[in-house]
């Protein structure tokens, strides 16, 4: 691919993982940070990506050919878009926007599927505030004429943060909850997913999601886990037992469910997930760590 230059606005968890896989594949590379001397930033820094301060990312914009933000929005709205819209509208070279944006839009369907043309019915206070800034982002991106993809994802996994470290720091809690279960995504499948497409962009506002092929029951991702590191699996504990005991946060979570489809992403970008269901996705955490402290000895 390649011969592009990405701008990703957000250093954290996914935005860390597109901007090295976009490095790998070519692509010219910039992170705007609000702390550019953070440790996060200093490795990239070693991996050829350039960080820079986000008041100071209208230079980066101006030479942007792909843009990516996955900063979240606040009381106020999309900060990006606060601070860099002007920018954004003016920005010569861009020829495509991702926003990363999250499953919950589609608020409790009461564990029916949803695919990509679904109405979003957001629930939650912070749903509400990610259609707000998705429906922002439409209208910047239809004023600059730019194709955008609102990639919503679901529960993101990966290394250091996975039902494996869970149940080894000892929080781990196999809950039981009849009927329900979560959608998730291997973080290095949202890198594979931004890089697809931007390589097969769409005309105009197109909804992708970012979701393995297996909505499964939180009990049996922690059983699972618990299987490949060789232990005895947390108790199962029914819902209602555990729920008073929730925070608020939590709660919310368990409070919605859905299960998200794939099959409109796949077909518009030529993605299909590398950990197609949780089981890989833990297989391949368990083995890469192994592999580094294999290493290290």
């Amino acid at each position: 691919m390649g011969g592009g230059r990405l701008l990703v606005f957000g250093l954290g968890y996914s935005g860390g993982a597109v901007a090295r896989s976009a490095r790998a594949a070519g692509f010219e590379v910039a992170v705007a940070t609000r702390d550019p001397a953070r440790a996060e930033a200093r490795a990239l820094t070693r991996a050829g990506i350039d960080p820079v301060a986000f008041a100071a990312a209208a230079g980066a914009l101006a030479t942007a050919t792909h843009l990516l933000v996955t900063a979240p929005p606040d009381e106020g709205g999309d900060p990006v878009l606060a601070a860099h819209g002007a920018a954004i509208a003016a920005a010569p070279a861009l020829v495509w926007i991702g926003y990363l944006s999250t499953t919950g839009v589609y608020g409790d369907r009461g564990g029916a599927w949803v695919d990509e043309t679904a109405e979003p019915a957001p629930g939650q206070p912070r749903s509400r505030r990610r259609r707000a800034a998705e429906q922002a982002w439409e209208r910047a991106a239809q004023g600059r004429g730019v194709p955008l993809d609102l990639i919503r994802l679901a529960g993101i996994y990966g290394p250091g943060r996975s039902a494996l470290d869970e149940l080894r720091s000892g929080r781990a809690r196999r809950i039981v909850k009849p009927g329900h279960a979560f959608s998730r995504i291997h973080v290095a499948d949202i890198a594979g997913l931004a890089l697809a497409a931007m390589a097969r962009p769409g005309g105009g506002v197109r909804v992708l999601h970012g979701a393995d092929d297996l909505p499964a029951p939180q009990a049996e991702v922690i059983a699972e886990a618990a299987r490949l590191l060789g232990v005895p699996p947390p108790p199962e504990l029914p819902f209602d037992e555990v729920v008073r005991t929730m925070s608020p946060m939590a709660r919310s979570f368990w409070d919605e469910n859905r299960r998200v489809a794939n099959a409109g992403t796949k077909a518009a970008t030529g993605w299909t997930p590398r950990y197609p269901s949780y089981r890989e996705g833990l297989a391949a955490i368990l083995a890469e760590e192994r592999a580094q402290g294999a290493a290290q000895q």
